[in-house]
């Protein structure tokens, strides 16, 4: 029998009683052990926050769980489950219901509780509140503060919780909240907050509060703090155009920059005596840095080469590889790569694959292995290659994929008018909706590496060939032979051996050693241009006076004149407003300044969004690479194995 706690209570958010399911009779089978379920959660769920449980079988099966916000206390939690749980019996009578409060749920269903994904979402501009006065800015930092804490929740909080808050003036702030069930993953989460979100925008947005309901997730926000949890304001990357300065603050600014300057000259002859250490240093960290993100279970590599232990990641020995590729015949390949060759194969089992056979002559294969094996067998994202397995047996050193049926994107964008989607049933062209998501996955695919992985990642190589297409079309990042791990703080690094390919290295790696995330900022930036106008960056020669792609960009756009970049297979499907943006986003991400370039996660924001505005892109790189001996190899067919931008206008 459930006995319900008299506490004070908030009146529930909502309750919502499935008419799609079936009716219990009362004091039956089903509606005592309908009792009993809801009776154990109070108790489970407040030492936790989350308890997911079921009773019975057949017909009478019941399956509940109750989730508690992240910031309630315990007592708060189990109070709230108790009255959720008394009210969601006493006011459904059917097989499945879900009732909200402000500090729990608690939900029911004679499904499995995997199966309890009812989409259904319940909007509610709370309070009456009142609309705002400002909705252009207030819109835009709403989104830039919802859209970083849902992607916290969904990958990096262990509550899958998480709040935030973000200054709209001096005066006003923004507070918000998100929170998944624990039983979803980081990605069902992130499409459950995203759409959440899209609701958002529908109700509330006018206002200075709103929130939406769901079965697996809930976003609030408002203009006072309505949580417990403590947070770090976050800084909305503002674009300023014309701000006002007062002779106080520009006096501040010059102090400021010449005590600056004064501490620069000063500590340059230290500085230039530890940078030759350091550098020795950052090389040597690699390998600490790639065994300390993978488990010793996982991958133990000697520096010979041999793999001495693998209980968890697949090995295949150098026969079966052979016998896979038909002994890595010529008919087999798929293409060439700076560090070898790459085959198709089939296992034993039937399923077809994809086998880089690095280059026996080669010093960096090891290196590359190792960066491969630890690295993609440990970073698991959906816009990243999967790594299947390896094999190293004598000088073999081999890597096992999975294959990408629609090859690279180089060989789309190159020969775009004659390409086609592989499924026979569906040999359309490919649209600019296909395209958005292509550049939106590669972008997604960089964030991860560079934020939301647990170590920070710099790719280092990005380029059409380096991004495989699956079955679907959906982008994945290859080829970490040549990444970097950066430490937690580390924002940048400086090497003597400048490794990559020309036209898209940005300037200062490719003149200098230095690279950071801007880098993979600006190849990302290049692949863009290219995808837009399909022409290479390297080895462009459009008029005498523009001699690579991003100089022929940026004159075409300085003279207004941008569409005449695009390729006129995608004029025939695109719409102009977002193909005018997505050049000004390409232009941003290619300043010669990496300081001016956008991180990954601002690309993500502004490619998804209708109303940020984007500060005018500066003088692009228009020499890069030219400087240093130029990488040639080239991949003619590298076969390894969402959100889409509309009606949004540039400028």
């Amino acid at each position: 029998m459930l006995i319900f706690c008299k506490e004070v209570c908030a009146d529930p958010l909502f309750t919502f009683c499935s008419d799609n399911t079936i009716n219990y009779t009362t004091n039956g089978t089903f509606h005592n052990n309908l009792k009993s379920v809801l009776e154990s959660l109070p108790s489970n769920t407040s030492s936790t926050g989350f308890y997911s449980t079921s009773i019975g079988d057949g017909a009478s099966h019941v399956y509940a769980r109750a989730l508690c916000r992240g910031d309630a206390t315990a007592t708060t939690c189990r109070s709230c489950v108790l009255n959720a749980s008394r009210d969601v019996l006493d006011g459904c009578r059917t097989g499945e219901a879900i009732e909200w409060y402000d500090n729990c749920q608690v939900q029911y269903s004679f499904q499995n509780s995997s199966l309890m994904v009812y989409t259904g979402k319940y909007p509610d501009s709370n309070h009456n509140e009142k609309n705002i006065s400002n909705p252009g800015r207030f819109n835009d930092v709403l989104a830039f503060l919802m859209n970083n804490i849902s992607r916290t929740a969904a990958y990096d909080s262990r509550l899958m919780f998480e709040t935030g808050e973000v200054k709209i003036n001096k005066k006003e702030r923004i507070y918000g909240l998100v929170q998944c069930t624990r039983d979803i993953s980081g990605d069902f989460c992130l499409n459950c907050l995203n759409s959440a979100l899209k609701d958002l925008n529908g109700c509330c947005r006018p206002r200075t509060g709103g929130s939406v309901l769901s079965r697996n997730c809930n976003v609030r926000f408002q203009m006072y703090k309505f949580y417990n949890a403590s947070d770090s304001p976050l800084m909305y990357p503002e674009f300023p155009a014309g701000d006002r300065w007062s002779m106080g603050m520009i006096m501040a600014v010059i102090g400021a920059a010449a005590l600056v300057l004064a501490l620069l000259i000063g500590s340059r002859f230290i500085y230039s005596r530890l940078m030759k250490r350091k550098q020795i240093d950052l090389e040597r960290s690699q390998t600490t840095l790639l065994y300390e993100l993978a488990s010793p279970k996982e991958v133990i590599i000697t520096e010979e080469g041999q793999l001495v232990a693998s209980q968890e990641f697949p090995f295949l020995d150098l026969p079966t590889i052979k016998a896979a590729t038909n002994g890595f015949s010529d008919s087999n390949k798929l293409g060439q790569g700076g560090f070898g060759t790459v085959y198709k194969g089939v296992l034993p089992n039937g399923k077809e694959v994809a086998i880089k056979r690095l280059s026996r002559k080669s010093w960096q294969g090891l290196e590359e292995l190792k960066n491969e094996v630890i690295l993609i067998a440990k970073l698991q994202h959906r816009n990243l290659v999967k790594l299947l397995g390896c094999g190293i047996e004598g000088d073999e050193k081999l890597l096992i994929y999975e294959l990408m049926p629609n090859k690279s994107l180089d060989f789309f964008i190159f020969g775009r008018s004659l390409v086609f989607v592989s499924d026979s049933e569906k040999r359309s062209k490919i649209d600019w909706k296909i395209w958005c998501d292509i550049i939106t996955g590669i972008s997604k695919g960089l964030v991860y590496l560079h934020e939301d992985s647990r170590l920070k990642i710099i790719h280092r190589d990005l380029k059409p060939s380096n991004v495989l297409l699956d079955q679907y079309m959906v982008a994945k990042i290859s080829d970490f032979g040549m990444a970097r791990i950066f430490c937690e703080n580390q924002n940048a690094a400086n090497t003597k051996r400048v490794v990559g390919t020309y036209g898209y290295m940005a300037p200062e790696y490719a003149m200098e050693g230095l690279f950071s995330v801007k880098s993979d900022v600006f190849s990302f930036g290049v692949i863009m241009l290219e995808i837009l106008s399909g022409q290479k960056n390297s080895g462009f020669y459009q008029t005498k006076h523009a001699q690579t792609l991003l100089a022929y960009a940026w004159g075409l756009w300085k003279d207004g004149k941008e569409l005449e970049l695009i390729d006129r297979c995608l004029l025939e499907s695109c719409s102009i407003p977002e193909i005018k943006r997505c050049i000004h986003i390409g232009l941003l991400c290619v300043q010669e300044d990496p300081t001016d370039r956008p991180t990954m996660s601002d690309v993500v924001v502004v490619l998804g969004s209708h109303t940020i505005t984007l500060p005018e892109p500066k003088k692009p790189a228009f020499s890069v690479g030219r400087m240093i001996p130029v990488d040639q190899a080239s991949t003619t067919d590298p076969s390894i194995s969402q959100m889409t931008m509309s009606n949004i206008s540039a400028r």
